[in-house]
Formats: structure tokens, C-alpha cells, sequence
């Protein structure tokens, strides 16, 4: 039951394969966004003097007078505790010794003291900026990530009356290069809490649900064409080169699972920027393609005949003029959103080049019956529980959180739709990765192929209740988040409210086994 398109070649169907263990990377960003607003686990000790909720905290600077983006830090469980609004910034001194561990030959009183980590304890060095009149203690980390500052039973209660800070060892060395540049640095930390109500969830919700049900029906509302029983072989015998589909099988899909778990460690043990972006290219590849392929179906929708002209170039054969105009055009949009895509619209080109994307991929790779989608999505429903909840115990942290958040240093993971939080005083993004829309968008988009093929309309087929269903899943998603304020792996309410929904509608009206064996 495929759906051929012989006037829009399916470009890309081998690419689009090669893209979806490294989309599968993506699937928690959204959970990782979240958990990133609270440290605290309550499974450190807490005593008199050190029993502070562990925050995270704002790290605004400034250079020379001009102010820089803003850095994220961890507060220690001892110390002061930072106000939740912005005070009056301080000037930033580093302690001689640098590691802060001895008094400093360098006049800390009124200052932040920044100082390295190692040598002594959070609280000898907390101890000692204190002595030297410092008002405020900035730790760095010697790596990129951030360490819970605690006390131990056999530590004497600290009694500490500035606050102490850590940030990771890119953030610190933003701070480190403009102060041994000779400038004038100033420091002001603060907590600011997370508001009630995050106003960027509902349309990051809605993006994903309609990118889901956009992709689904496509090849049918616009590109116009039906499924067909018998021309599958045909078509592919006349027009090989326009029926690039792929299908998934159970072994295929097993490797993507294996395959993504060596990415994923790969990216967590050798995090880099060349890395990060290389994950930029391989979704600037795709997203090209599937902005040309968008583009296309468009304007042959409007115009059946501008479809037709074609032109011979050298070496290449016979290109259609379309082609020749909008993929030129998707290449400049994939550069420019490259050169932009830490300013404050990238998010839009971001958001534009994945859902063409993932439109495409859907139309190219087919998920042939439930048979198949119980392997993909209950593979990778274990996938997603493992690498949030299970590696913690293996590799002291959160694999799956742990890659979603990247670091300070390089591009983001540019494999998610993000929106910005407009009431947040972080001044974040909420996020969900391309992996949460297009694992469970295959099984919807079977659903829609299915209904079509064997004439059920929407009451008595299962696309509606697919729709439903996957609506349903991320608002428990979103819902957890809330609730547990901690990384939710999204396919844990995903596959059971896709997945179960067909199985159970199916075997109530005696079809699941003609859903389980079904061919395309």
C-alpha cells in the first residue's frame, strides 16, 4: 500500500534512513530543558548550615561595561542564598593562588571571588574567599558539567555567610579569558524561580500534533495522489528513480536502537563542537531536501504544469527547472539560519527547516504494519527508559540528559522544535526533539495509508484515533515534566497511547491481524 509520487521524485530516501538513529538522539530535549530548572534530589545530607536547596542560578557579566549572555551556575548546599531578583553586580577578582585554597595576595574585599577548582574542599575555599573579604564565591569546574556542592556527616557545620556558585569549566573560561584580556569584569548572581505557567508549551504542542497530522496526509491533500493495490511493482519498474520508498523492517528497525545507542555514547564520552557540528550538516542535508521537496510538492499542487519543464546539464541529465529554483533557495535559507541560529530568530529557521524535514522523511520511509511499529517503538520505548533512568547507575548521570543539553561551547542540538520561554526569566527555549514527532508520526502515518487503501472513513478507521492518541501522549508528556519537574523519557506516554490505541481498536473490531501482517 505505498504511495507512489511520479511527478515529485522521492529524493533522499536513503538519507532519510541513514537520519533517523541520529534523530533518535533528540527525543529527550525537551526533558532535558526541564530538569535543568532543578538540582536539587534530596539525596544529599543536610544538617545546621549546610541544608540549602540546591538552585540554579543566573551568571550575568560584564566586560568593559557592556554585559554578556548570561551563564548558568549551581549554588552549594552551604553558604548564603542568593535572592530570586537581580542585585548590584560586584567586581570579579581571581584569588593568587588561583585554585583559592590559601589567602590571596590579591585584594578580594567588595568582589566575586572566581576561583579554580581543585586542591581543597568547596567549603576550605568558601572559607578562605570569605576571610579575604570576598562577598561572593564563583567556583569553576575543571569540566563541563556541574557538581553538586555538599557536606559530608564528618564535615563541622560550615557556617559560611556568601553565597558559593559553580559553573562549568566553558562557562568559567568565558570569565577567565576577559579578565586576563585586562578588562574590566563585574559579576551578579542571582536565582530567578521558574514561573507557573510555561506560555511556549500549547504551541510547541500544537507544532508537534500538526506536523504529525500534516505529514500523514500529505502525499494525499497535496501532492493528490491515492494509494494504490496492484501498480506498486509497475511504477518501480518505469520510473525507478521516483520510487525511492523505504520500507522498515523488524531487523532494521532493531538496528536503529543499537545503532543510536553507540552514537550516543560516542557524543557522551567525546562531546565536542566538531561533533555538535556535525549534527548541524547532517540536519542542514536533510532539512535541504526536505525544504526542495516541500517547495515542490507546493507549487505543482498550484501549478501542475510548472512540474513538467526539464532541462539537460552535463554529467547530470535531465533536471527539472523546479528543482533548478528551489533548491538553490533551500541551500541560502540552510546557510543563512547556520550564520543565525544563536540570534533570537533562529528558533523560527530552526523550527521551518525540521518540520520540512520530517514531512519528508515520512513520506519516504514507510512503516509496513504493526508488526514492524511494535519492534521500532518498543525498542525504543526501553531505549528511552535506559538512557534517562537506568544509565544514571551505570555512568553517574543521565546519558540520554546529559547529550540533550550539550554545553556552552559550539552550536545546539539542532535536531529539536523549539519555542522560546517569553515569561521565563531564563530566557530559554522549550524543546522536543524530531525523534518524539517522527517514531510514533510512522505508525500515524501507516494508520492514514491503511484507512485509504481499504476505504474506511474517519469514524471507522484509525487515523483519528492515532491522532488523538499521540495528542494525548505528549500532553502526559508535558504533564510529567510539570508534575515531576525531572527528565521524562516522551515514549513512555508515546507508545502506549499509539501503539496500544491501534492494538486495542484493532483487535475490538477483529482486524489486528490483517494490521499485523498488512504488505505494502
Amino acid at each position: 500500500m505505498t504511495i507512489r509520487t511520479s511527478s515529485l521524485p522521492r529524493r533522499g530516501g536513503g538519507l532519510a534512513l541513514l537520519l533517523l538513529p541520529v534523530l533518535l538522539l533528540a527525543r529527550t530535549a525537551a526533558a532535558a530543558g526541564a530538569a535543568a530548572s532543578e538540582f536539587d534530589d534530596g539525596t544529599s545530607p543536610k544538617f545546621p548550615g549546610c541544608d540549602n536547596t540546591l538552585q540554579k542560578v543566573k551568571v550575568t557579566y560584564w566586560v568593559g561595561g557592556d554585559e554578556q549572555d548570561s551563564l548558568t551556575g549551581i549554588s552549594a548546599r552551604f553558604g548564603a542564598v542568593l535572592p530570586d531578583t537581580a542585585g548590584e553586580k560586584k567586581p570579579a577578582v581571581q584569588p593568587d593562588p588561583k585554585v583559592g585554597c590559601a589567602k590571596s595576595s590579591k585584594p578580594l574585599a567588595g568582589s566575586v571571588a572566581v576561583a579554580d577548582r581543585g586542591e581543597c574542599t568547596f567549603i576550605e575555599k568558601a572559607k578562605t574567599a570569605e576571610a579575604g573579604g570576598a562577598t561572593a564565591l564563583l567556583i569553576v569546574n575543571e569540566e563541563d558539567a556541574l557538581q553538586k556542592m555538599v557536606c559530608t556527616d564528618k564535615d563541622p557545620p560550615p557556617n559560611i555567610k556568601i553565597p558559593v556558585v559553580m559553573v562549568s569549566k566553558s562557562a568559567g573560561d568565558k570569565i577567565h579569558s576577559a579578565m586576563s584580556s585586562g578588562n574590566k569584569v563585574d559579576i551578579l548572581m542571582y536565582a530567578p524561580q521558574k514561573p507557573p505557567f510555561d506560555g511556549a508549551i500549547p504551541f510547541l504542542w500544537m507544532m508537534a500534533v500538526g506536523t504529525v497530522a500534516c505529514a500523514s496526509v500529505w502525499t494525499f491533500a497535496v501532492v493528490g495522489e491515492e494509494p494504490k493495490k496492484n501498480d506498486a511493482a509497475l511504477e518501480a519498474e518505469e520510473n525507478p528513480a521516483d520510487a525511492e520508498v523505504v520500507e522498515l523492517k523488524t531487523t532494521t528497525a532493531l538496528v536503529f536502537i543499537v545503532t543510536s545507542s553507540f552514537v550516543l555514547l560516542f557524543l557522551f564520552f567525546f562531546k565536542s563542537t566538531w561533533s555538535a557540528w556535525l549534527l548541524v550538516f547532517l540536519f542542514c542535508v536533510g532539512a535541504i531536501q526536505g525544504m526542495e521537496y516541500v517547495a515542490s510538492s507546493l507549487t505543482i499542487r498550484v501549478c501542475s504544469r510548472c512540474g513538467e519543464a526539464k532541462v539537460k546539464l552535463p554529467g547530470i541529465g535531465n533536471v527539472k527547472v523546479l528543482t533548478l529554483v528551489t533548491l538553490p533557495l533551500a541551500f541560502i535559507f540552510a546557510g543563512v539560519w547556520v550564520a543565525y541560529q544563536n540570534s533570537s530568530f533562529g528558533w523560527v529557521g530552526q523550527n521551518f527547516m525540521g518540520i520540512c524535514m520530517m514531512i519528508l522523511v515520512l513520506q519516504v520511509v514507510h512503516m509496513p504494519n504493526i508488526k514492524v511499529a511494535s519492534a521500532l517503538l518498543i525498542a525504543a520505548f526501553l531505549y528511552d527508559i535506559f538512557w534517562v533512568f537506568i544509565s544514571p547507575l551505570i555512568f553517574k548521570k543521565s546519558v540520554m540528559i546529559t547529550v540533550a543539553r550539550g554545553s556552552d561551547d559550539g552550536p545546539s542540538l539542532p535536531m529539536v522544535l523549539k519555542m522560546p520561554k517569553e515569561f521565563d526569566t531564563w530566557n530559554g527555549y522549550d524543546m522536543i526533539g524530531f525523534g518524539d514527532i517522527l517514531f510514533p508520526g510512522l505508525l500515524v502515518a501507516f494508520s492514514f495509508r491503511f484507512d485509504r487503501i481499504h476505504g474506511k472513513g474517519v469514524t471507522d478507521g484509525y487515523f483519528l484515533f492515532l491522532m488523538i492518541g499521540y495528542a494525548f501522549g505528549l500532553s502526559c508528556t508535558y504533564v510529567g515534566l510539570y508534575l515531576m519537574n525531572s527528565g521524562q523519557p516522551a515514549l513512555l506516554y508515546l507508545v502506549p497511547s499509539t501503539l496500544g490505541v491501534i492494538s486495542l481498536v484493532g483487535a475490538k473490531r477483529g482486524e489486528l491481524s490483517q494490521l499485523w501482517n498488512a504488505k505494502s
